[in-house]
């Protein structure tokens, strides 16, 4: 009862977020989404729908980063480079109902020290 009810506050926090925050092809929605084992984070153009960069931890190189601080860190340095290749220079972060402290801050900043700007 009380695991679905932290759901339903989830999802009312991600719609809240999502009402506001909204991609364009010049400034691309940065989404992060944490499992239990993986981390997947993407760049998405809202007016086409059309995801732009993708990186996740299952990926092949990187084989063994787990969901937390330091997988956080890893995966950041990794998706800004394949940013920065794109042609991603700044995004709209949408931290999908989180709070912006442990992980995804963590994420956050080391994107930010790449040159990605948010």
């Amino acid at each position: 009862m009380k695991l679905s009810k932290k759901r339903e506050l989830r999802q009312k926090r991600r719609w809240r977020i999502r009402k506001k925050v909204h991609g364009t092809a010049e400034r691309p929605r940065l989404t992060i989404c944490f499992t239990n084992k993986n981390i997947h984070v993407q760049c998405i153009d809202d007016s086409v729908a059309r995801t732009l960069v993708a990186s996740s931890t299952n990926a092949n190189d990187m084989v063994g980063v787990l969901p937390n601080l330091d997988g956080s860190a890893k995966l950041g340095k990794v998706f800004a480079e394949r940013a920065k290749a794109a042609g991603v220079t700044t995004v709209v972060f949408d931290r999908a109902g989180r709070k912006y402290h442990g992980c995804v801050k963590a994420f956050a900043e080391v994107v930010r020290d790449a040159g990605i700007v948010f």
